[in-house]
């Protein structure tokens, strides 16, 4: 029986800094491996959420060049939880900006979650700049998948976090939650604002993984983080991502010529597998892993193994 891969040792960035991106925002970054080693990008999920010292361990060290970095108002990216010029196009452009600083043509790109619709977005709008696409927990942003997960659906497998999901939302606005989510967390009332940035935040966390992690709860329900994940990921969803409805499937041909791994949880809540299913089909060149007893998370053991193996296995290309 094989063993399960698991994130390599801890590493340090070599270099990092903040790129001055325009309209006020400042983007922080790192590259963590080897310079010169094969190039990579890491997109993290969300929208919101920032990068953590695990993700940089997804990769050989020895054998790439990764750069990571927080997304238009998270993490240490500046400033905090903005709004302001922050779309999945301006995510877009800035990663062709970081792949100009790093001076490289073509990189791997890998992101889960939210960072598989960014890195699909970008591969679909660049694809002579990506050399191979790693995506998991697939999210297309359709309205279906957002009704799934804050309308019904999620909410019937859910219920004890549900209802401490909709809690801080009067019963006449439940109709529609993340407008209603959206007035407060852009409202001028702090305090209702910071309840209602942990509410939707640790619902994610509730639902993200197969065994529940309270842990990963907790860390949800941080106040710095809480904010902006749930301001800018409702920002996104609100707008759709500034996506057309099934953009994303019906332009997967872009991607043809790029090798791919897609991997999905069997029960990913957040993100169901019929649409990395119809992504597999649409993308010939990828070879989806549906991975049993897993849920949505990548510190879920069987999606973790099968992600460094595919880092690894494009480590040589």
């Amino acid at each position: 029986m094989n063993s399960y891969r698991t994130l390599y040792p801890a590493i340090e960035p070599y270099d990092s800094g903040w790129l001055d991106v325009g309209h006020g925002h400042q983007v922080y970054w790192e590259r963590v491996g080897t310079p010169g080693a094969k190039p990579a990008v890491f997109l993290h999920g969300g929208p919101g959420g920032g990068c953590n010292a695990e993700h940089r361990r997804l990769f050989d060290p020895a054998r790439y060049d990764v750069l990571l970095f927080d997304q238009r108002g998270c993490g240490r990216s500046r400033p905090h939880a903005c709004l302001d010029h922050n779309t999945t196009w301006d995510l877009v452009d800035d990663i062709e900006r970081l792949r100009q600083l790093c001076g490289v043509e073509r990189w791997l790109v890998l992101g889960g979650s939210w960072g598989s619709t960014l890195a699909l977005a970008y591969s679909e709008r660049h694809p002579e700049r990506v050399s191979e696409l790693i995506v998991r927990g697939v999210y297309t942003l359709t309205p279906a998948e957002l009704n799934w997960y804050y309308q019904y659906g999620v909410s019937e497998m859910f219920p004890d976090q549900w209802e401490r999901f909709i809690a801080p939302i009067p019963a006449d606005e439940r109709h529609d939650l993340m407008a209603a989510y959206r007035r407060r967390l852009t409202g001028d009332d702090d305090v209702e604002k910071q309840a209602c940035a942990r509410a939707w935040s640790q619902w994610e966390a509730s639902t993200i993984t197969l065994i529940h992690d309270q842990q990963l709860v907790d860390e949800f329900g941080g106040d710095q983080f809480a904010l902006a994940f749930a301001r800018i990921e409702n920002h996104f969803f609100t707008h759709r991502g500034w996506l057309e409805d099934g953009q994303l499937l019906r332009d997967a041909s872009r991607l043809a010529g790029i090798p791919g791994v897609i991997v999905h949880g069997r029960y990913d809540m957040p993100c169901p597998l019929r649409y990395a299913w119809e992504l597999a089909k649409a993308w010939p060149d990828a070879t989806l892993y549906i991975i049993e007893g897993a849920g949505h998370a990548v510190s879920e053991p069987g999606i973790l193994d099968r992600l460094v193996r595919a880092t690894d296995q494009f480590a040589a290309s």
